[in-house]
């Protein structure tokens, strides 16, 4: 019977293939739909899955479904007693499925990248570039790989080129179990190899790597199921991530708790102190905390601490960036956000920061859009980089793109509201912009458009401007 069986033992019987092919299966997808996923043909689908059920003694897909279940989270389990720190990342060696090899060149070009670009996040560790040549071509089991590297997941992908277009399959999977976790597939034009590269690469990383990509997702995962005994400093900060992007008071407030908690664990968790001050500068322009002033103090506090640690943290510099807007050094501020661009131009977190820093506090508002727009390119499941796209487009004078963006911006946040009632107010809509500001001043009654200027802090003209006169055509000034 299914309950006396140990999947631990069991399901480490299975290959590589057909743990993923079990995984596929047991997820509800068809012979056809695997075959296309791995570039097999149904007969071969049907084949593993026999294998399958006489290995693991089952012979239904709900057997199996719960086997899998079973085995998972045990593997959680076994993880959330594991290290508390960065999620160790595996980057193989891209494989060229074609017979030319001047493809090659371009493989190995994509996965050097992509470690390269990984191991900018300091919340990620990447295995060296140089210690995964050596697994190229080797074929060895995904967790055979993850248990000499010590990984806690593995990146695999493939190249295929065919006439003027180029396919590039990337797939992400669970060291310890071979589970695949996510997958995707580029379909290029091979015209400009460096473009594609450049697509492929950035793609990859911000979904993978962001504040909202998978991998924070996953070991966030992990952290919550440890009992509270047993959150470490890293642990504290994960969760203090997951509470800050939520943007609602309490979420807010369990923010700062667990983000505190974080720095008196580990004093030197520069991330942490970066992280814990922005979580105070949103609770000053949200209106979630009574005292803005000792908020915005607190707020500079934690991000002179933060580049204390790390001078190269850009989160913390776009920060200082609005800290010398505010002593009326625009040309500093201006300086930062140019340098912050250079040095990270592809990171969808920094781009979507910088993109309210050009439209708040000084620089351009177009060009904030425009950075915002590319974040969601990257990664389009955050739901701040919508906001953050929302705001610059309402200081630009696009009032109904503002409204666009914010259908998948922080629905319950005072901010987004009080842009969405300007934004009605502008077009015309003032029976639309009468409701959401009565919605406001019901759900948020500590919160007005100066505070939100003084708290931000916004000290860009063209947007002081904008906001003011938006208020008062939405009856909020």
């Amino acid at each position: 019977m299914l309950q006396h069986v140990d999947p631990t033992k069991l399901l480490p019987a299975l290959s590589e293939r057909e743990w993923v092919v079990a995984a596929k299966f047991a997820e509800g997808m068809s012979y056809r739909e695997i075959g296309r996923t791995l570039f097999i043909s149904p007969a071969t689908v049907r084949t593993h899955l026999s294998t399958i059920y006489r290995k693991l003694g089952v012979s239904s897909k709900t057997a199996l479904a719960a086997l899998i279940a079973d085995h998972r989270n045990k593997s959680e389990q076994s993880l959330a007693h594991a290290r508390s720190g960065p999620s160790v990342m595996a980057v193989l060696p891209f494989d060229n499925l074609g017979s030319d090899e001047r493809w090659n060149r371009l493989a190995d070009g994509l996965s050097a990248d992509i470690i390269a670009d990984l191991a900018r996040y300091p919340d990620l560790a990447v295995i060296s570039r140089q210690t995964m040549l050596s697994y190229r071509g080797r074929g060895d089991d995904i967790r055979s790989i993850g248990r000499e590297l010590n990984a806690d997941y593995v990146l695999e992908g493939t190249l295929q080129a065919a006439g003027g277009q180029i396919r590039v399959s990337v797939q992400l999977a669970d060291a310890g179990s071979g589970a695949d976790l996510w997958s995707a597939r580029y379909d290029q034009s091979g015209d400009d190899l460096f473009a594609m590269q450049d697509l492929v690469t950035e793609n990859v990383v911000n979904v993978l790597a962001s504040c909202g990509g998978k991998l924070v997702k996953f070991r966030r995962d992990v952290v919550r199921r440890k009992p509270p005994a047993n959150l470490q400093a890293y642990d504290c900060y994960l969760l203090g991530v997951e509470q800050h992007n939520l943007y609602t008071r309490l979420s807010n407030a369990e923010a700062i708790r667990l983000l505190s908690k974080a720095v008196e664990l580990d004093p030197g968790l520069s991330r942490a102190w970066t992280l814990l001050g922005l979580a105070y500068s949103v609770g000053a322009f949200n209106g979630f905390i009574g005292d803005r002033a000792a908020a915005m103090q607190r707020f500079a506090q934690c991000m002179e601490r933060a580049l204390e640690l790390d001078p190269g943290d850009t989160d913390a510099r776009l920060c200082m960036a609005s800290l010398w807007a505010l002593q009326g050094n625009f040309d500093a501020a201006l300086d930062e956000q140019d340098r912050i661009l250079s040095a990270a131009p592809h990171c969808a977190d920094n781009l979507a920061m910088l993109a309210g820093n050009l439209a708040f506090v000084a620089g351009d508002p177009q060009k904030g859009c425009e950075l915002a727009s590319r974040a969601i390119r990257y990664n389009s499941q955050v739901s701040w980089y919508h906001g953050m796209l929302g705001r610059c487009c309402f200081v630009s004078g696009q009032y109904k793109e503002c409204l666009t963006a914010f259908h998948q911006a922080p629905a319950h946040s005072p901010a987004t509201l009080l842009f969405q009632a300007m934004a009605n107010a502008l077009i015309g809509d003032e029976a639309g912009a009468s409701k959401i500001a009565g919605r406001l001043r019901t759900e948020f009654p500590e919160f007005t458009p100066e505070g939100f200027i003084v708290g931000y802090p916004v000290t860009n003209p063209v947007a002081i401007t904008a906001i003011r006169e938006g208020a008062k055509r939405a009856s909020l000034a």
